[in-house]
């Protein structure tokens, strides 16, 4: 579905990348803008964390045609695929390993690993959830583009 399809304004595309190790992150990306539109940080995989940051994306940017994930267990899972086909939303799977599907989330977690994660030691995930909301904060010039 995605391959093919041009970007061409917000609330089009969004997708969620997800990060490996002892914390995982969850951010919705408008792919028009680039723009992170709600994140969280979680100890563990439970769909819970997931469903908690697409419901804020959607009540401060309202909803997308598509959404974009991998095949993860908790994007398959009945609660994250009904929280979207409540909401109308189109869901769209990228293929097994295959990351060009959603190079603009992949791009973003490079940054995110680059520019934060790799230069901080964070002690806790209190810490790491501090520098990641410093990293990651949401101008509010940008609230109301989505």
């Amino acid at each position: 579905m995605m391959r093919r399809m041009k970007i061409e304004r917000p609330n089009q595309v969004w997708s969620i990348p997800m990060a490996r190790g002892f914390v995982y992150l969850a951010a919705e990306v408008d792919w028009f803008s680039r723009r992170v539109l709600a994140w969280r940080l979680s100890i563990t995989l439970e769909v819970e964390f997931y469903l908690e940051a697409v419901e804020e994306a959607l009540a401060r940017h309202g909803k997308p045609e598509v959404f974009n994930t991998d095949q993860g267990s908790q994007f398959t899972s009945m609660a994250f695929t009904s929280l979207l086909q409540d909401n109308g939303i189109a869901i769209s799977m990228d293929g097994k390993a295959a990351w060009r599907d959603n190079v603009f989330v992949e791009r973003l977690w490079r940054s995110v690993k680059y520019e934060e994660l790799y230069l901080h030691a964070y002690a806790s995930v209190a810490e790491a959830r501090a520098g990641l909301g410093r990293y990651l904060v949401i101008p509010p010039e940008i609230k109301g583009i989505c």
